[in-house]
């Protein structure tokens, strides 16, 4: 079979429209799984470039205001070094040590602490306010270690202002290297919630801000408890602590809440910025598409699928149909034995094979004897009876699959026998006429033995010269034969070329 015509047959078949309609939607399914999953990449895209930005600004906004309170550190420790200052009256001295900077509104006080903690000169009060901060962890720290540098202290309240505030201090050192005492910023930790409260948020999102030792500065929204605790013993330590910026994504140890964490140094000081986003916040617009997409997908796939059940259910009883129609149109309606048009077909194909193969090729015309007197006896009701009782004696004695019994035409039978010789179909048309012999309708009162049959028998085409219309005509000259000899009985035709020579004396025939 050519591949177009193999292509046509694939196409028709019922089972082929219901597999594309079973795979096509698959197919859809698997496209839309990876557009979503692309969706999903672009929203976890989005997400990280948002926290980056928002990240690089709050980062740059503390970097630079912190920046300033530390030049106005390192401008009170160079001139306090300048000569003649002590000289100088309290109003000048102050004017002098101080920029504006220290009366910006996030400020707190801006001091100078003596070698014991005492306040020397205050940048926003004269003469200074008297307060000793000796104890505080920042002046410690600093009376410890002379390399230490900016120092920016854990959250504290401040005891001149009395809310919570950073303290950004630098040591002072006496002209022999020793401790003599440091200048101190403080910042109010006000400034850090009104950074943070411009940053949009959604539910379950945090921003925070931490010192380098664990130490939480700010967090937003605001958790009571949470400021100047310690996250050290916490998994996102591990994180901060290892690298200057970075993400990762882990469950909070206090909320359980998966957050996309996203983090940085702010710039070169002890601080790290952190941005907590809800996972469930940057999925809930994917998640939504998601259901629409899916719910869509699922819907148009599940009616794809049905209607292609039903077509091929369709196709499948079309061709139900047709091949049923294709059978009746070769079947007799009468005895169910292939009709005259099957067997001219059958005939045709026969001959040509048993021609190229050279095997020999037999063909039985069957009679019913007297039928005509059966139906007018009997009525025709009954004389379709008898037939349909032949039909079954000669599938009695055609039983190979490759033999082929018809009716080509009224009370007329033939059997096809491919690959048989004349030994061969002897014995077939005994087997019919014992058959026969069997047949009764008590009812119609036609006992056994009341039908007869006279059977004509020709075979050929085994190579020689014959055609199938010669074996045609030698096979009803047998059957002539036989009901000129009395009917009942079988009579075998001569092989071609003995009918050339004499086609009547050859006929043999043999009592049923």
């Amino acid at each position: 079979m050519s591949p177009p015509l193999r292509l046509a047959r694939w196409l028709r078949s019922s089972r082929t429209w219901i597999i594309l309609g079973i795979l096509a939607p698959l197919g859809m399914l698997a496209l839309s799984a990876l557009m979503l999953l692309e969706l999903r990449h672009d929203a976890w895209e989005k997400a990280e470039r948002s926290a980056g930005s928002l990240l690089q600004v709050v980062e740059g906004d503390i970097a630079r205001n912190v920046e300033i309170i530390d030049l106005s550190l390192r401008a009170v420790v160079d001139n306090l070094k300048a000569p003649g200052l002590s000289t100088l009256s309290p109003e000048l001295r102050q004017l002098l040590l101080f920029d504006r900077a220290v009366t910006a509104r996030e400020m707190g006080v801006v001091l100078v602490l003596d070698e014991t903690g005492n306040v020397v000169i205050d940048a926003g009060a004269l003469p200074p306010r008297q307060l000793n901060n000796a104890d505080r962890d920042y002046f410690q720290a600093h009376k410890r270690r002379s390399d230490l540098g900016l120092y920016v202290s854990r959250p504290v309240v401040s005891r001149l202002l009395g809310v919570p505030v950073v303290v950004v201090s630098r040591r002072i050192d006496k002209p022999d290297g020793s401790f003599g005492g440091i200048v101190l910023g403080s910042l109010k930790l006000s400034y850090f919630s009104r950074l943070f409260e411009r940053v949009r948020l959604g539910p379950g999102s945090a921003i925070n801000l931490y010192l380098r030792d664990g130490t939480r500065l700010m967090r937003h929204p605001a958790i009571e408890g949470d400021i100047g605790g310690s996250i050290v013993e916490t998994p996102s330590y591990g994180h901060f602590r290892d690298r200057r910026s970075g993400h990762f994504r882990g469950a909070s140890v206090r909320d359980g809440v998966d957050r996309y964490n996203a983090f940085t140094q702010v710039a070169d000081l002890p601080l790290v910025l952190n941005v907590a986003v809800a996972i469930h916040e940057i999925e809930a617009e994917w998640r939504n598409k998601a259901v629409v997409i899916g719910l869509s997908v699922l819907i148009l796939c599940g009616l794809t699928i049905a209607l292609s059940v039903l077509f091929g259910g369709e196709l499948r009883r079309s061709a139900a149909m047709q091949a049923e129609l294709a059978r009746l149109s070769r079947t007799d309606s009468l005895t169910g034995l292939a009709n005259r048009r099957r067997f001219d077909e059958a005939f045709a194909r026969a001959s040509n094979a048993a021609r190229r193969s050279s095997r020999p090729l037999t063909l039985l015309l069957i009679d019913a004897d007297h039928f005509k007197r059966i139906n007018d006896h009997h009525g025709h009701a009954v004389g379709d009876a008898v037939l349909r009782k032949l039909a079954g004696s000669l599938r009695a004695g055609a039983h190979r699959p490759e033999d082929l019994a018809c009716r080509v035409g009224g009370e007329e039978f033939a059997i096809l026998l491919p690959d048989t010789d004349l030994d061969g179909a002897v014995p077939v048309a005994e087997r019919v006429h014992r058959a026969v012999s069997a047949l009764s309708i008590p009812r119609a009162g036609i006992d056994a033995g009341s039908v007869t049959v006279s059977i004509g028998i020709a075979s050929g085409l085994d190579g020689g010269e014959d055609t199938a219309e010669r074996l045609y005509r030698r096979a009803d000259a047998a059957l002539y034969a036989a009901k000129k000899a009395g009917r009942n009985q079988t009579c075998t035709a001569p092989s071609a070329q003995q009918a050339d020579v004499a086609p009547e004396e050859k006929l043999r025939l043999q009592t049923a």
